[in-house]
């Protein structure tokens, strides 16, 4: 999902972060190696791979006959190329300069070392490559594209707003339409969504079978409360694009909204059935299972969502959770669950939920008393702490300092009656709620339930996860 918003954890399901556009990036190949910039130069459409909005492929014709310079820095791109695809980083890091070197208004060179540098964890560098590119041509898509984004996973909407705005208004380009549909996207982010809605619009005037476009006017109307309407804008995109999981995710979020979990549930499911590298949708399924209660389902779709994307935070929070909430089968999940909120507050020192959350997790065994008291005295110490709580807390930490001062008896777990085996205990692990609820994939092009029509019965959304800790419904991506 990765731009970094506040999210209420206590909130109703809504939608965060990059709602369901892909974040991926372009990257330049092809014969025509390079694009100079001049008062009337018109240089090949870029091929566009992994772009963040896909626009229509056009293979480039071949160059003409060049001098023997510009043949020699063709054959050189053409080896850094080739690096790159091999996964050489380094050795076409060194290629593409040595183009620019020969060629300083080698624009595709450029742009790509500037993916490089993103790819190799140097940002700054990526964004001064870009930013070279565009100083030279400021509607160069992909570098416009790229920049555009890492503005946006910075949170930095109005430097993003700009860069689209000033590349649309480059003579002849006033109808691009991945950088129309990136700037309506933003304009969403950024709560402007009538600003959002008219460039959506503007898109679908010249191309009305625009997917894109369909999923940020979705998108718009989901934020607007206007659900029904979002469910028929979201089947139109998936009428032109049937195969993008995020169509999938977003109307599992409308039927969310709609009291529909069902429905919902399908649409997550077909969201990851039909690219299961597709983060967003395990973590939806994730915050499903935990608000049913059925910690091990969410643990095992939080687990997914992080080996996809290792830095979403949220991910790392909700999977702390479900490890809690079956800390009363094993004791040894209580500990997980603090290590995983522990590695919440690696990143962010003072989120109250991960405080709170390590000092009841860990006091579910012995081995984790000691961490059990120190973050249990942290989250006593937060304004966000009630009276109650903080009573609750008293009494927890009275009684494992007690512990810890007089072992118990040695005892085995035959001797005190077994482990817990009812299904409150084990959070549903014995049966998964994916696999109790309706997975009907072709739910969504049935008509949508009457007003008034009963919701599907429930668990409680709170997700309680005992000894005073609340974990709370997290807040899927659409």
């Amino acid at each position: 999902m990765k731009t970094n918003h506040s999210i209420d954890m206590r909130s109703q399901w809504k939608g965060t972060g990059m709602e369901g556009f892909r974040t991926k990036r372009w990257f330049l190949a092809g014969a025509f190696a390079f694009a100079f910039t001049t008062a009337c130069a018109t240089g090949p459409k870029p091929v566009a791979m992994n772009a963040v909005e896909q626009p229509a492929v056009t293979v480039p014709a071949p160059p003409p006959p060049a001098p023997a310079e510009k043949a020699d820095a063709n054959g050189r791109f053409a080896e850094a190329l080739k690096a790159y695809e091999a996964g050489d980083l380094d050795a076409a890091r060194k290629g593409f300069e040595d183009v620019v070197s020969q060629e300083p208004k080698a624009l595709n060179a450029r742009f790509n070392l500037g993916v490089i540098a993103e790819k190799q964890g140097r940002p700054a560098d990526a964004r001064v490559a870009y930013e070279q590119v565009l100083a030279l041509d400021p509607a160069h898509t992909p570098s416009v594209m790229n920049l555009g984004l890492m503005h946006r996973h910075e949170g930095q909407l109005d430097e993003a707003i700009s860069l689209y705005t000033k590349a649309l208004q480059t003579p002849g380009h006033a109808h691009d339409e991945p950088v129309l549909n990136a700037l309506a996207a933003t304009y969403r982010l950024a709560g402007r969504l009538d600003e959002a809605e008219a460039t959506g619009r503007r898109v679908l005037a010249r191309s009305k079978d625009n997917a894109e476009a369909y999923k940020t006017l979705a998108l718009v109307a989901y934020d607007r409360g206007q659900y029904r309407l979002a469910e028929l804008l979201i089947i139109n995109a998936r009428k032109v694009a049937q195969d993008d999981p995020a169509i999938s995710n977003t109307l599992g979020m409308i039927y969310l909204k709609m009291e529909d979990r069902p429905r919902a549930l399908a649409q997550f499911q077909k969201a990851v059935s039909l690219d299961d590298t597709f983060a967003p949708g395990h973590l939806n399924l994730g915050a499903l299972a935990l608000s049913y209660r059925d910690y091990a389902g969410a643990e095992r779709a939080f687990t997914k969502a992080l080996a996809l994307e290792p830095d979403g935070l949220e991910g790392q929070l909700y999977l702390a959770y479900a490890l809690d909430g079956q800390k009363g089968v094993d004791p040894k999940k209580g500990v997980a669950a603090g290590e995983a909120f522990e590695k919440v507050l690696a990143r962010a020192a003072d989120k109250p939920e991960a405080v709170c959350g390590a000092g009841w997790a860990y006091a579910a065994d012995r081995a984790g008393f000691e961490k059990a008291i120190a973050f249990l005295d942290r989250c006593k110490e937060l304004s966000s702490t009630t009276e109650q709580d903080k009573q609750l807390i008293t009494a927890k930490v009275n009684g494992l300092q007690n512990m810890l001062k007089n072992p118990p008896p040695a005892a085995t777990a035959e001797a005190e009656g077994g482990p817990r085996k009812d299904a409150e205990a084990t959070g549903g692990a014995g049966s998964s709620v994916m696999n109790q609820l309706p997975q009907d994939p072709s739910a969504p092009e049935q008509a949508p339930a009457e007003e008034g029509a009963a919701a599907p019965e429930a668990a409680p959304a709170d997700g309680a996860s005992g000894n005073g800790q609340t974990a709370p419904t997290p807040a899927p991506t659409p």
